[in-house]
């Protein structure tokens, strides 16, 4: 789990992303989970774009996402959705850890 500090840190951090995934009219996939991982491992942080044809829930589709990419889900705002997983291989960001 993140802390507020953390999440903090790393919505200032994809505020300048643009997103890379976009979530339409067939909703969340497995293979859109298994690309989605994919970037998680070599970004860390990533956004994802829910369209205005998709008909699941915004929350529902980040939750799914979060899951399926064993990811954290940093944020939802409006119809964007920001996802963020350590690296094994690349890691970019440093993440305050609490004793």
């Amino acid at each position: 789990m993140l802390t507020g500090k953390q999440k903090r840190f790393l919505r200032s951090k994809a505020h300048h992303l643009n997103p890379i995934f976009q979530v339409g009219k067939g909703g969340v996939n497995d293979n859109l989970i298994k690309q989605i991982g994919e970037a998680l491992e070599v970004r860390e942080l990533i956004k994802v774009s829910i369209l205005q044809n998709c008909e699941e829930d915004r929350n529902d589709v980040g939750l799914t996402l979060s899951k399926g990419a064993r990811a954290e889900l940093v944020q939802i705002i409006g119809n964007t959705i920001v996802l963020y997983k350590e690296s094994k291989e690349n890691k970019q960001l440093k993440l305050l850890k609490l004793p």
